[in-house]
């Protein structure tokens, strides 16, 4: 059996399983964790709780302690000192004509490692350019090409629902979304009204879905044909899953509801 909270490490980071030991921690605590290379910051996402076997996430890691004041000092001069470091990969990359988009940066706490995310439309030789990043800033540079539901996690924003991005805020990863889910939950199926700020579907499709499932468990299908309760045959016309009802048109025409 195994105590672990799930942190997310520096700030769009993967989310890792960590030991708290003794610490007291609690939701939106920043903590450090220890690395096999060292040691990173991270934000606690959710209680404590005992696992019996940890989904595959990598080994648990080890909590050293609740960001101290120096520590939370660090962490915004390390961002600032990011900031910097954008502007000079942005400059080496338009100096080497690279068809890279740079997105973001982020520095690991002990600013050993600098981590470069950006898009591209196909593969990029990029190793030139890291050789000339790790001469200037003396530390170990990664450059990870992401896509587009990815920066726009990195960058953040407000969707249509007029809150935080999901992916930013709390998604711990993109599961794959369909218009068939939009289909399932009755939305219309207009672009502009399903896709999220990346383009792309929006994540919430997902995991609305699986209640959605739940609801429709037992419920007739649009466009089939039942039996009412006096015998005559209706075409159900609409299904609405969340009142756990539908519409039905009988021969002559007239509709009505039936709840389930």
């Amino acid at each position: 059996m195994l105590r672990a909270v799930q942190v997310r490490t520096r700030e769009v980071g993967k989310v890792v399983y960590a030991d708290p030991f003794d610490l007291h921690v609690k939701v939106g605590d920043y903590v450090i964790i220890e690395f096999d290379r060292g040691l990173e910051y991270g934000q606690v996402l959710t209680d404590a709780q005992i696992y019996e076997a940890l989904p595959d996430e990598g080994p648990i890691k080890n909590m050293v302690r609740i960001a101290t004041k120096e520590d939370l000092q660090q962490i915004e001069k390390n961002k600032i000192h990011v900031k910097e470091a954008r502007s000079a990969c942005n400059k080496k990359i338009k100096e080497k004509n690279l068809q890279m988009k740079l997105i973001g940066a982020e520095h690991s706490f002990d600013r050993s490692k600098l981590i470069f995310y950006f898009t591209a439309e196909g593969r990029i030789d990029f190793r030139e350019l890291v050789k000339e990043l790790a001469a200037h800033f003396k530390a170990r540079i990664e450059l990870k090409q992401v896509g587009v539901r990815d920066e726009a996690k990195f960058i953040g924003g407000f969707g249509s629902c007029g809150r935080h991005l999901c992916c930013s805020k709390f998604l711990k990863d993109f599961e794959p979304v369909t218009i068939k889910m939009a289909k399932e939950q009755n939305l219309p199926l207009n672009p502009t009204k399903i896709s999220g700020l990346c383009g792309r579907l929006m994540c919430c499709l997902y995991y609305e879905h699986q209640m959605y499932k739940e609801l429709r468990k037992g419920l007739p299908k649009q466009g089939s044909k039942i039996k009412t309760k006096d015998g005559k045959a209706a075409r159900v016309i609409s299904v609405n899953p969340l009142t756990r009802s539908v519409i039905i048109e009988a021969e002559d025409k007239t509709q009505s509801e039936i709840k389930y």
